[in-house]
């Protein structure tokens, strides 16, 4: 018979609240991140950056630098280039509205004709210390002809703007466009009301704990990088291409890595550039950055300007939905993307509404900026932040309560499976429930009093909503990968990578569920290339979609080949083998084998249990939920506090809820930065102005009220599990509810839009001066 359950499996299973495997190790200082390794032998790298955001480069001066103590090297790109390097990859991009395709420049390991935004690598220098290669790097002499500059998406497509690239007229890399014109004209020219807005969706500055670094070597005819990253194997892939040999050819290896929120997900310029040094020196070759230059050198994030309209019968029923504008590359290609403001936006931006109709036209433009990527979301919250505001506008305009706008035109229960009109399929949801709950739980019916009591203490009070609908988790493969091991212990590869969020205990709580193994005796490895034979590492809330639908699909492998082995250590026929609990057992006998002694048994005999298997879903997912924030605006300061947050959340199959409202705080607090703080800040000739936390306010504990936390699960039909993402729903829902509230407090005073971010300073102009009134910016 069937041994019981042991107790410690309710403990571990899928659903409950596990503590994260990787904590004790990282609160003892034990983590190893990027910085914390060394070579013997090492020699330090240190790169050599524009002061011009614009300019010719008539030459680079390395002699003083070669002749200083300790300096072993100075690489410049036309010695990359002399070595058959490069050139740099390029990031995603999509065809222009006429079908030809994108734009897409040429870009050099380190730059050699022009330099196109302050930061720009032109040169490194490598010696014996990092001391004495920051020295030597500072004696490096450019010489640079001064051309100006542009740094908004909207002026670099003017007439006679500044061209970054001979090859690429007006700047435009590709004239983006989505939907059936003729249809949406014709539904505007119908509507009985159009609701049209300017949005700006403000630049980031990413801002991880750890900055990037990076250890170069060449062992035994290989390159081998040492670095953190969102994913091994992608990145070996891209690296290979650009040091121009196989995949084979290229190793990487990643550790601990103390944040990414997409920036760390590319390749940079130093990567190449370390692993060139490394192979011309015969040793290791070390390079981190600095704080400082990392604000100028890390792809930022989000940086679009957008018009938007919103048609609507007379009863308030939702017609067609335009979107258009620019949106900011950023000076390159290589860790830029045009996909946030393109079919991002298209499959985010109809949200959880009935939406006949939806247009979006991007050009997506080069400037003199720092490259700008992926960033918490890559246009799943600036997609749902322009619905939510445009249906409180509309709301507004037309006199209908805002609430009961969405009401009317939500997508209900039994419409699912729903085809929208980006061409995305929802399988599963409850929109109109996980309203009403977040206006229960936020207790709504209750702001009017809270309001007024505020108002009594001299401050503004707003309230607001953000209900969203994120797409997550294009499909791709993945590995799933269950090795025994002869310690007793179990090894999960995988080619996904944590690089923050925790995936060692919900990754092994699949394992518990599917498997019975003890959760204390599982382990994880993501970060070696050389053991993966599949990985699209973690990016668009993908990591328990893909990594766990591999891993119950390679757990039903390990029962297969478990049911024949122990047919032969229990002298039975396989298909008399039936397994439940971690179990093997002669069916309707007491005889039986546990897994991890049948994997014991297995070596024996030349025998193994492991599975390695590459796996790819069906479809993506779509979380979705609701966010009710309120603001208070001091009057004399103009500062914005949020003091009450309330969230409702569907994410379908929870595996571990302690983490999953962790991963949902983070991006809460994250979008009340951009909300409420961050500010990045271009001079006319390209300056960052904003490039330090003296000038960029990143969000404190301060700036996070007690965030209120509920799920409304609805599993998901499109992978194994019923998962859907949750590490990018928190900015998804905070851009649209706190900047609803924000308005909403102002209201009042004839405000009917602020662009993020409302700082103190924007705000208290509003308040004092008058400016921006009706239309604030």
């Amino acid at each position: 018979m069937n041994a019981p359950i042991d107790p410690s499996r309710l403990k571990f299973g899928i659903g409950q609240p596990v503590s994260r495997k990787e904590d004790p190790v990282l609160l003892r200082g034990e983590g190893r991140y990027s910085d914390d390794l060394s070579l013997p032998g090492q020699a330090h790298a240190v790169m050599v950056r524009s002061p011009y955001a614009h300019g010719v480069i008539r030459g680079i001066d390395v002699a003083e630098a070669l002749a200083m103590p300790g300096v072993l090297a100075v690489i410049t790109g036309r010695d990359l280039e002399a070595a058959g390097i490069g050139p740099m990859p390029v990031g995603i991009t999509q065809v222009n509205r006429d079908g030809s395709p994108a734009r897409v420049p040429v870009q050099p390991v380190l730059t050699t004709d022009k330099v196109r935004f302050v930061g720009d690598p032109v040169a490194m220098v490598v010696a014996e210390t990092a001391k004495g290669a920051r020295d030597a790097a500072e004696a490096v002499v450019l010489d640079i002809d001064p051309l100006p500059a542009v740094t908004e998406a909207r002026e670099a497509s003017a007439e006679g703007a500044p061209e970054l690239y001979g090859d690429v007229p007006g700047n435009i890399v590709s004239d983006f466009h989505y939907g059936d014109t003729a249809a949406v004209e014709a539904a505007f020219a119908g509507a009985a009301h159009v609701t049209r807005m300017a949005i700006r969706n403000s630049r980031v500055v990413v801002s991880p704990m750890e900055p990037r670094s990076a250890l170069a070597t060449h062992e035994e005819g290989r390159y081998v990088l040492r670095l953190g990253s969102q994913g091994v194997f992608g990145m070996r892939g891209n690296v290979a291409k650009v040091m121009r040999v196989e995949k084979e050819g290229v190793r990487v290896l990643t550790g601990n890595v103390g944040g990414s929120f997409g920036m760390k997900a590319s390749v940079y310029p130093e990567y190449p550039a370390l692993l060139h040094a490394a192979r011309t020196l015969g040793r290791p070759v070390k390079w981190t950055d600095s704080r400082s230059e990392s604000f100028l050198s890390d792809s930022h994030g989000r940086d679009h300007d957008f018009e938007l309209s919103l048609a609507l019968d007379a009863e308030g029923n939702f017609l067609a939905l335009r979107v258009q504008g620019f949106a900011n590359l950023g000076a390159y290609l290589s860790n830029a993307t045009t996909q946030p403001a393109t079919t991002n936006t298209v499959k985010n931006v109809v949200g959880v509404y009935r939406t006949p109709l939806v247009e979006v036209s991007t050009r997506c433009m080069l400037t003199n900026t720092t490259p700008v990527g992926p960033y918490r979301g890559a246009g799943r919250p600036e997609g749902n932040l322009y619905i939510e505001r445009l249906i409180d506008t509309a709301a507004r305009e037309m006199g209908i309560d805002r609430v009961e706008l969405r009401r009317r035109n939500h997508i209900r229960a039994d419409e699912i499976p729903y085809k929208a009109p980006s061409g995305m399929h929802y399988d599963s949801g409850d929109f109109p429930a996980i309203l009403e709950e977040a206006l229960a739980a936020a207790d709504w019916d209750g702001f009017a009093a809270r309001r007024a009591e505020s108002r009594r203490r001299g401050k503004l009070r707003g309230i607001g909503i953000g209900q969203y609908l994120e797409v997550t988790a294009p499909p791709n493969p993945e590995m799933g990968g269950i090795r025994f091991d002869e310690d007793g212990g179990v090894t999960i590869l995988t080619g996904t990578l944590d690089y923050g969020q925790g995936h060692a205990s919900p990754f092994a709580q699949v394992l518990v569920d599917r498997l019975g193994i003890p959760f204390d005796r599982i382990r994880l490895q993501q970060g070696d290339s050389d053991l993966l034979i599949a990985g699209g590492g973690t990016g668009g809330s993908r990591s328990m979609m893909a990594s766990g639908q591999a891993l119950s699909t390679a757990s039903t492998g390990v029962i297969e080949k478990g049911r024949r082995l122990a047919g032969q250590v229990l002298e039975a026929s396989a298909e008399d083998i039936e397994f439940s609990d971690g179990r093997f057992a002669i069916a309707g006998t007491d005889r039986g084998i546990g897994i991890l002694e049948l994997a014991a048994a297995a070596r024996g005999i030349g025998e193994s249990l492991d599975v390695s298997i590459t796996d790819k879903y069906e479809d993506s997912a779509f979380p979705n939920g609701c966010h009710v924030a309120e603001v208070e605006i001091d009057e004399e300061t103009g500062e914005a506090e949020v003091v009450r947050y309330t969230t409702v959340n569907d994410f379908g199959t929870i595996v571990n809820p302690m983490l999953v409202a962790g991963q949902a705080h983070g991006g809460i607090v994250q979008g009340i930065g951009q909300c409420l703080t961050e500010v990045t800040t271009y001079s006319e000739d390209g300056q960052l102005l904003s490039g330090s936390y003296m000038d960029y306010g990143l969000p404190r504990a301060v700036h996070a009220p007690l965030l209120g936390f509920a799920s409304h699960p609805v599993p998901a039909r499109t992978n194994a599990l019923g998962a859907k993402g949750c590490g990018e729903a928190g900015c998804a829902g905070a851009l649209p509810s706190v900047m609803n509230a924000i308005v909403d407090a102002l209201a009042e005073r004839g405000v009917t839009h602020v662009d993020m971010p409302a700082t103190p300073a924007k705000l208290w102009s509003i308040l004092h001066e008058g400016l921006h009134a009706g239309e604030a910016a």
